[in-house]
């Protein structure tokens, strides 16, 4: 009997028990030549959609493969309905943030452009395949949704107003974190700021919409991929899917 393997990837094609899928070139090229699985070896995979299933890889050739699905090992959870604005920081720690937040179980991402956002070269499908890696390794059963990027002003012009805006403030003047998180609910939206923090007018712009709440993560200045970290991290804890 081959041993079972703990790689764990997701399939773009719907999973079911007892249907047979073909890999892509790309994820083929994965698992037969990078991580060098063999014929009948056993396999997680997840399609988004509907859990995690065990399942058998069978070679078609060099560089193609099916998976025959065995059983399903979970089934699938989404993730409370939060969504994590930020605005896109340099290459490393943008990754940083994605790879986190997915972690984190963030249900969507959504770049936003603000006064002093230092790039706005926003790679969607790089981000994507990011955040399915972050998934894959931190056993996530669903995919977050990286949103296409809007400016700041434009997306609280066209707010949901269903939705809870909290804005980590670095000025001080939010209310404590572990006061507003806990009481609070989804659908719910964390606005990060750029690395040199929300202009005056931005700040004032937020102030003065009634969803949005000013959130303060202590008496240090954080560095934006910190500040993203510390907000999902107590909102996890105080309201999330950690309790």
């Amino acid at each position: 009997m081959p041993k079972t393997s703990k790689i764990r990837v997701y399939v773009e094609n719907e999973l079911t028990c007892g249907n047979e899928v073909a890999l892509g070139a790309e994820l083929s090229h994965y698992l037969l030549s990078v991580m060098r699985l063999q014929n009948g070896e056993q396999i997680l995979a997840f399609d988004g959609c509907n859990g995690e299933f065990e399942a058998e890889l069978a070679t078609i050739g060099k560089k193609s493969a099916i998976l025959k699905i065995i059983s399903k090992t979970r089934d699938f959870y989404k993730v409370p309905d939060i969504r994590l604005l930020f605005a896109p920081l340099k290459k490393d720690r943008t990754d940083f943030v994605i790879e986190k937040a997915t972690e984190l179980g963030i249900a969507a991402i959504v770049p936003v452009i603000t006064d002093y956002t230092i790039s706005d070269k926003v790679k969607t499908e790089r981000w994507r395949a990011q955040a399915i890696e972050a998934a894959e390794q931190s056993r996530r059963v669903d995919i977050p949704l990286i949103e296409s990027p809007v400016a700041l002003d434009k997306a609280l012009a066209a707010w949901d107003k269903n939705r809870t805006l909290y804005f980590m403030d670095e000025t001080g003047n939010g209310k404590p974190v572990a006061q507003v998180f806990q009481k609070a609910e989804p659908p719910a939206d964390f606005l990060i700021g750029p690395e040199g923090g929300f202009s005056e007018k931005e700040l004032e712009l937020l102030r003065s919409k009634p969803y949005a709440q000013a959130v303060n993560l202590g008496p240090r200045i954080l560095r934006a991929e910190t500040a993203v970290l510390a907000a999902l991290a107590c909102w996890q804890a105080l309201s999330g899917d950690w309790k």
